[in-house]
């Protein structure tokens, strides 16, 4: 079984290093706290979102991979998707992260 640090203490951990670089992060919808999938949503002062979420790989494993991207032209699309996504399952978390170089923040992105 892979050992895997519980959801609550990773958005914890990625709210706190946000804060201490002088962003904003906020949990946008709470989900299980120990086993519970992950969405993230970066943007930077408010301006254009992109929605990283962990997807399965040829290895067997799961990589931070971009799965949606928001759209000037569609402005609600955006979050509908991320909505319904959220709504999918409901042991999701989703996160929102509003600071300068987000991906940094997110732990095990390459």
């Amino acid at each position: 079984m892979d050992a895997r640090l519980p959801t609550r203490l990773e958005v914890t951990a990625m709210i706190r290093a946000v804060e201490v670089a002088g962003g904003f992060a906020t949990v946008l919808k709470k989900g299980e706290s120990d086993s519970g999938s992950l969405l993230v949503v970066i943007c930077e002062r408010g301006g254009d979102s992109i929605l990283y979420e962990r997807m399965p790989d040829l290895s067997g494993g799961r990589k931070w991979a971009e799965s949606r991207r928001s759209d000037p032209e569609k402005p609600f699309d955006f979050n509908d998707y991320v909505d319904r996504r959220g709504a999918q399952d409901p042991d999701c978390w989703v996160v929102e992260l509003d600071v300068a170089n987000a991906q940094q923040f997110i732990p095990g992105m390459d």
